[in-house]
C-alpha cells in the first residue's frame, strides 16, 4: 500500500469540505464512472515515479487559481485570477472544472500557496512537474524559478534557493501553448476538433510534487538487462557527490536480497543473476532494486526501483523472413492502437484505477501488445504495463505536420521527408532525447515509433540511426504506415479495414513485417457519445453482434498472413475518442462493443507457435 506523509493527510482532511464547495466537473459532455471518484482535495494522490521512489514527498495536486490572460503577460503575473482549477487536469478538460481554451493569442497561469516544513541545512526541496503543455515557466514567491519546454516529459526544480521564512510558500506557473498553430509535438490536439483529431490540452497535465532530499542525492538511474550475459546494469546519476562517496545497488526477489554491490559514485554497477526469471506477457516477473549513496558507512541518499530481465530483438525464421522475437522467441504482437484519451479528463485519466482500467481490459480481451499513439502517458501508466504483462510501442507525438505521405512502400525503399526550420527541428530532437530518457527503466516497452504516416517525417534516416544508437536495447519502427526509408529494424503498413502486409519477397530479408494499424470498425451506441450526431468511423456497423462477426473474419485472415511473415499487428482501437466511433469499448468506458471472452477466443489462434518455424 502506497504510504501518505501523516502531514499530507492532515491538509488533506482540513481542505476536502472546502475543496469540495468550491469545484465542480464541467458539465455538458459524457464522463466515466471514475470521475465521480475525483476528490479535489486530492486528485490522483499515488506517488507518481515508481521507478525512483523516496517515502518524504508532497504531492500538490488539487485546487490551484488559473487566469487566462493575452500572451503579451507571459512574464507577468496576473493582478488577479479567475477562479479555481483542479490540477494536473488540463484546462480544457471538464475535470479540470473550467473547460475553457487558450489557443496561441494567450498564455495561462496557476498560482496556489503551500504549506511546507523548513528544510534542514543540509538538505534541498525539489520541485516536480510530470508534464506541463507545452513552454512554462515557474515562480516561487514571485521570483523565477526556471523554464521548460516540452509538453510529454518530467522536469525537476531545485527550488531551495526561492524559499522564504516560514511555512507557507507561493508557486505560481504561466504556460504558452500554441496547439497546432505551433511546430511542438502535439501529437492529436488540434484547435478545431473533427476526425480523427481532438480537443487541444493546454498546462499542467500531470501530478506536481515536491520532495525534500539531501544536496547528495540520486538524480535518476538506468537500468539495461542482458539475458544472453545473466546480468543487469545499473547507471546512477548523482548530484553533488563527494570523494569517497559509493553507490550500493542491491538487487532482490521480493524482499530476498540476492546480491549487493558497491561502487566509487559515478561508475556502473553490473550484477550477475544466476538462472534469471525471464519477463514476458504470461509471467512479468520483476526483480527489486535498492539503491543508496554511501558516506563513511551512513546512506545519504536511498530509493527503490525495480527491472526486468527481457530482451527484445530480430531473427530469421526457417524461411529467412525477419521476425521479431521476445527473449528469442518467435511471439506474435497483437494489440489495440491506443490514443490514452478521456471524455473527463482528456489526456488525464480521472484516477488511477482508470488509468490502469485499460490496460487490465486489453489483456482480459486476449492482446499482449499495446501501441501508444502519439501521446506519452504518465510513468506510472508504463509501471502498470510492468506489472501486468504488455508489450508496449512507443510512438513519438507529432507535430509540424506538412510531408507527403506514401502509404504504400515503394520497391527501391524511396520515402519523401518534410523540410522543418531549425527551431522546429531542435524542438522535436530535445523532446524525443528527453521522452527516450524518462521511459529508459520500463521494460515492457520494446518499439520506438519516431514517425506516424508522415506527420512531420524529416530527415528519416539520420533520426532513425540516432535512435537506434540513443537506444540499442529496443527496436525502432521508423515510420508507422509512412514514408518507409531503408533505416531501422521495422516495416510498417497501415490498411483500413482489411488486414494486409508489407511484400515479404522485398522487404522480408532484412526488416521485420508489421500491420501498423487496420480494423476502424465503427459503433456509435446511443448516451456514449462525444456529440449526438456526426460521429465518424472507418467502417460503421448497427449492433454489436454485426460488428463481432465481421471483426471476428478479419481476425480469421491472420494465421496465414503470420505463416507468410507477419510479426505483429495493431488494430484501431481501444476505446472511442470524441467523435471517432472506432473503439472496442465506448468513449466512456461504460460499454464494451464486443464481448471480452468473445474476443479472448478469437485472438488466442493468433498465438499458436506452430503458425511459425524458427531456425
Amino acid at each position: 500500500m502506497q504510504r501518505v506523509p501523516v502531514y499530507l493527510l492532515s491538509l488533506l482532511l482540513a481542505g476536502s469540505v472546502k475543496a469540495q464547495q468550491n469545484w465542480q466537473i464541467v458539465p455538458g459532455k459524457i464522463t466515466t464512472q471514475w470521475s465521480a471518484n475525483v476528490n479535489p482535495a486530492a486528485p490522483l494522490p499515488e506517488y507518481p515515479r515508481p521507478q525512483l521512489v523516496r517515502a518524504n514527498w508532497q504531492n500538490l495536486n488539487g485546487l490551484w487559481q488559473y487566469a487566462i490572460v493575452p500572451k503579451a503577460q507571459e512574464s507577468t503575473m496576473p493582478a488577479s485570477f479567475a477562479g479555481s482549477i483542479l490540477v494536473p487536469y488540463a484546462v480544457e478538460s471538464a475535470l479540470s472544472g473550467v473547460g475553457k481554451t487558450v489557443g496561441k493569442d494567450s498564455v495561462l497561469w496557476y498560482k496556489r500557496s503551500i504549506a511546507l516544513a523548513p528544510a534542514k541545512k543540509d538538505q534541498q526541496v525539489m520541485l516536480h512537474f510530470g508534464a506541463v503543455d507545452w513552454r512554462c515557466t515557474v515562480y516561487v514567491n514571485g521570483q523565477q524559478a526556471a523554464s521548460h519546454q516540452g509538453g510529454f516529459d518530467p522536469f525537476s526544480i531545485d527550488i531551495t534557493p526561492f524559499l522564504k521564512k516560514g511555512k507557507e510558500q507561493e508557486i505560481a506557473v504561466s504556460v504558452y501553448d500554441p496547439s497546432d498553430d505551433g511546430p511542438q509535438p502535439r501529437g492529436k490536439q488540434v484547435k478545431k476538433p473533427n476526425g480523427i483529431w481532438y480537443t487541444p490540452v493546454t498546462g499542467i497535465w500531470q501530478t506536481v510534487w515536491l520532495e525534500t532530499v539531501n544536496k547528495t542525492y540520486i538524480v535518476s538511474t538506468k537500468h539495461t538487462s542482458n539475458i544472453d550475459n545473466k546480468t543487469i546494469t545499473v547507471q546512477t546519476n548523482v548530484a553533488n557527490a563527494q570523494p569517497g562517496d559509493l553507490v550500493k545497488v542491491t538487487v532482490l526477489n521480493g524482499a530476498n536480497k540476492l546480491s549487493e554491490f558497491s561502487v566509487a559514485a559515478g561508475n556502473e554497477v553490473k550484477a550477475v543473476l544466476d538462472n534469471p526469471t525471464l519477463w514476458t506477457p504470461e509471467k512479468p516477473f520483476l526483480y527489486n532494486l535498492k539503491i543508496a549513496v554511501v558516506r563513511n558507512g551512513k546512506n545519504v541518499d536511498e530509493a527503490d526501483s525495480y527491472f526486468a530481465m527481457r530482451k527484445i530483438s530480430m531473427g530469421k525464421d526457417g524461411n529467412g523472413v525477419q521476425r521479431m522475437l521476445l527473449n528469442d522467441k518467435f511471439v506474435f504482437q497483437y494489440g489495440p492502437l491506443d490514443q490514452g484519451w478521456w471524455p473527463d479528463g482528456l489526456y488525464t485519466a480521472p484516477t488511477d484505477e482508470a488509468l490502469k482500467f485499460d490496460i487490465v481490459q486489453t489483456k482480459e480481451m486476449g492482446f499482449n501488445m499495446i501501441r501508444k499513439h502519439v501521446k506519452v502517458e504518465p510513468a506510472r501508466w508504463y509501471a502498470h504495463c510492468d506489472q501486468l504483462g504488455i508489450l508496449v510501442w512507443q510512438d513519438m507525438p507529432s507535430g509540424d505536420l506538412g510531408a507527403r505521405w506514401e502509404p504504400r512502400p515503394a520497391i527501391e525503399g524511396i520515402g519523401y521527408d518534410m523540410e522543418r526550420s531549425a527551431e522546429s527541428e531542435k524542438i522535436y530532437r530535445t523532446e524525443w532525447t528527453a521522452i527516450m530518457d524518462a521511459l529508459y527503466n520500463f521494460p515492457s516497452i520494446i518499439v520506438w515509433v519516431p514517425f506516424n504516416e508522415a506527420w512531420g517525417q524529416f530527415k528519416t534516416k539520420e533520426i532513425v540511426n540516432w535512435t537506434m544508437q540513443k537506444d540499442p536495447s529496443r527496436l525502432v519502427n521508423t515510420a508507422s504506415g509512412g514514408n518507409f526509408h531503408a533505416a531501422g529494424h521495422i516495416i510498417d503498413l497501415h490498411n483500413y479495414p482489411q488486414p494486409a502486409m508489407p511484400s515479404v519477397d522485398i522487404y522480408g530479408s532484412n526488416y521485420v513485417i508489421v500491420l501498423g494499424e487496420f480494423g476502424g470498425l465503427g459503433l456509435p451506441l446511443e448516451g456514449h457519445t462525444w456529440q449526438d450526431k456526426n460521429n465518424w468511423g472507418y467502417r460503421s456497423y448497427k449492433n454489436s453482434e454485426e460488428l463481432f462477426n465481421n471483426y471476428s473474419q478479419l481476425i480469421d485472415k491472420f494465421p496465414a498472413l503470420i505463416r507468410r511473415g507477419l510479426s505483429a499487428a495493431v488494430y484501431t482501437q481501444t476505446t472511442d475518442v470524441e467523435v471517432e466511433v472506432n473503439g472496442i469499448m465506448t468513449y466512456d468506458r461504460k460499454v464494451f462493443k464486443m464481448p471480452v471472452q468473445g474476443l479472448k477466443q478469437v485472438h488466442n489462434k493468433l498465438y499458436d507457435i506452430n503458425l511459425v518455424t524458427m531456425k
